[in-house]
């Protein structure tokens, strides 16, 4: 059975991007260091190729067969060119929904739904999550399996934070340590409010 999988570069300090991020500058003032161990993309098409366990940890997120990202992450990104890699995207939006530029693309109005249809569409591969409000919310849902943090050692001091005001219970299921990154998989086991704590669903 597919399992959603948030794949995330996260600083010691808890953010995935630096402070100031926004259009045409997705990670933020010094928010590019969080994805040094990838290396440099080798062809004009943006691929990575990093070596030993940073390999293959890449390889797996490769592996997925659909992708559930947050609108605020990929209008950020540059939607990606339409085309993360070669898998269907599907991402939830408020308000009107806007025509697509490129048949992988599918924009819905619900995580859940969003994350039905991925599921759906990637068979028995995984589904790739990317985005912080996104991946609040499918927590909040119950609809997020596993975390992969690649955890970098650096502190960024400001910026987009990765968890919000909610409470996870999490098992560590696996730990490799590469250069530059530790990659940290997490299997999900329950989520509960912080006493007192209002949170809101973000997509």
């Amino acid at each position: 059975m597919a399992k959603s999988v948030l794949y995330m570069s996260m600083s010691l300090d808890g953010f995935i991007t630096g402070p100031e991020d926004g259009p045409g500058n997705g990670l933020g003032a010094g928010g590019g260091r969080l994805h040094d161990w990838l290396g440099e993309p080798v062809s004009d098409h943006p691929h990575f190729d990093p070596p030993g366990l940073s390999g293959q940890v890449f390889a797996e997120s490769m592996a997925t067969g659909a992708v559930v990202v947050g609108r605020k992450t990929f209008d950020y990104a540059g939607q990606w060119g339409g085309d993360h890699h070669g898998v269907p995207i599907f991402v939830p939006t408020r308000g009107v929904l806007p025509d697509t530029q490129s048949g992988w693309v599918h924009y819905l109005t619900d995580v859940a739904t969003a994350m039905r249809e991925a599921k759906a569409a990637a068979g028995d591969a995984d589904v790739m999550v990317h985005g912080a409000g996104l991946a609040q919310s499918l927590l909040r849902e119950g609809l997020l399996d596993e975390l992969e943090i690649h955890l970098i050692p650096v502190v960024l001091g400001g910026g987009r934070r990765l968890f919000g005001g909610d409470r996870i219970e999490l098992e560590l299921s696996r730990v490799l340590d590469a250069p530059g990154v530790t990659h940290l998989r997490f299997r999900v086991v329950r989520l509960s409010p912080l006493p007192g704590v209002r949170t809101a669903p973000s997509i």
